[in-house]
């Protein structure tokens, strides 16, 4: 098993891409509603970085008791656990997993389709299946 004390923090693991239109394309991402109460209080990028570490398993948000030894403290911080907390309640909530939606964040910051995929540990196409038609993805049968 994965020793949890050596394991790095999701920061540390993120890739990191930047494109002079990505605040465009991120303007422009439709956050799905199971995942747009963690945007409104963590953000875009931290939510990406706490689905990203715990999607899928149910996590346990503190108030002020607990926090020493919480998983969510140590992924978010202390005060963005907490505004977390105080926005679901205090107790489990199980996190999603919302691949599509990361997968779709990262092309919005010009990540290549390989990338998303490898980052996700799924395949090229299923990547490509989860992302809308871009432009210039297919040439037009009749032009």
């Amino acid at each position: 098993p994965l020793d949890e004390q050596a394991r790095p923090s999701c920061r540390a693991r993120m890739p990191v891409w930047r494109s002079a239109g990505a605040t465009a394309l991120t303007a422009a991402l439709t956050v799905p509603a199971h995942v747009r109460p963690y945007v409104e209080v963590l953000g875009l990028e931290l939510t990406v970085a706490l689905l990203l570490e715990c999607g899928g398993a149910p996590l346990y948000l503190p108030d002020t008791r607990g926090l020493d030894d919480s998983r969510i403290v140590q992924v978010l911080g202390k005060d963005r656990a907490l505004a977390l907390g105080r926005h679901f309640g205090r107790g489990l909530v199980k996190v999603p997993l919302a691949k599509s939606f990361i997968a779709a964040y990262y092309l919005s910051q010009n990540v290549p389709v390989v990338e998303i995929a490898r980052l996700l540990h799924v395949d090229r196409s299923t990547v490509q299946r989860w992302l809308p038609d871009r432009p210039g993805r297919q040439l037009s049968l009749f032009d």
